[in-house]
């Protein structure tokens, strides 16, 4: 009796064992009907991903693949914004274009099976789709230094370097780069602590509101050069005088720092001989 007992409790086990491969090998399979959607025309034109080739993979057993599969289904059970961004941030990195099925592959994101994640892509600011593939859309197409120098200064009040972070992967290291060949101004927005990229161009016509020029003209600068030059190192600025220094050179060598007499000017009075007698004009003030 125990013997049947234990023969019965165990092809029970191998039963559910089936049944759970069944239900998980089918989510991994599950793949619906592609939907194409048209779209305005881009301004860029993304760059197909290649097809991803995988040779069969060998068959498994239930217990070794049961952590990839039970992944994969938490990922498709996962809200809608996390799966958008799974896809995104592989769009954003490869800067590539991908199907549907591809995304599948690379991310577990099943964008034909899910209409939610599958409309959210397809509208989202950030996604550009062509009825066909998806690919990453920054607010600015941008392919490399010339073509960014050359937005910057279409933008005489400043252009945010966060809209322009995302244009192509080195935009980043282009703009201190540009910065320090002094082709542009990287400056940071006191409200927000955002930086603002302006041209550094004297061509451009840049307006100041007036508001910002009373404000300037207001400011009321120390008069001992001493507290200047101290101001200016506490904000991190390296003056171009030392008073300090001056001022104890001045007294170790007793220099007077009043200003020195003017000579008088020589003038010409009779008894001065004349050479350019011929040049009568100008003896007119003769004494």
């Amino acid at each position: 009796m125990l013997q049947m007992a234990l023969q019965e409790k165990l092809d029970r086990f191998k039963r559910q064992q089936e049944k759970c491969q069944s239900t998980l090998s089918s989510i991994a399979a599950k793949a619906g009907p592609s939907r194409a959607t048209t779209t305005a025309n881009a301004k860029f034109t993304p760059v197909p991903a290649p097809n991803i080739v995988r040779s069969p993979a060998p068959a498994v057993k239930f217990s070794n693949d049961t952590e990839r599969l039970q992944h994969i289904n938490s990922i498709r059970k996962a809200p809608v914004g996390a799966q958008i961004k799974r896809v995104i941030d592989i769009l954003l990195d490869t800067r590539l274009a991908y199907t549907p099925e591809q995304i599948n592959e690379l991310c577990y994101v099943d964008v034909n099976s899910n209409k939610a994640v599958f409309d959210s892509l397809r509208n989202n600011p950030k996604v550009y789709y062509d009825g066909k593939r998806f690919s990453y859309k920054s607010k600015h197409a941008l392919k490399d230094k010339s073509q960014l120098i050359v937005l910057v200064r279409k933008f005489p009040e400043g252009i945010a370097v966060i809209d322009l972070k995302d244009a192509y992967p080195t935009v980043m290291e282009d703009l201190q780069a540009l910065k320090a060949a002094g082709q542009i101004w990287l400056l940071s927005n006191f409200d927000s602590q955002e930086d603002i990229a302006y041209p550094n161009d004297p061509r451009v016509p840049i307006k100041v509101d007036d508001d910002l020029k009373q404000l300037f003209r207001g400011i009321e600068l120390p008069r001992d050069m001493l507290d200047i030059e101290k101001d200016l190192q506490k904000n991190g600025m390296k003056p171009a005088t030392n008073t300090a220094k001056r001022r104890a050179a001045a007294q170790v060598q007793g220099v007077s720092s009043k200003a020195k007499p003017k000579k008088k000017k020589h003038e010409i009075s009779k008894r001065t001989k004349l050479t350019n007698a011929h040049l009568p004009e100008l003896f007119q003030n003769l004494k």
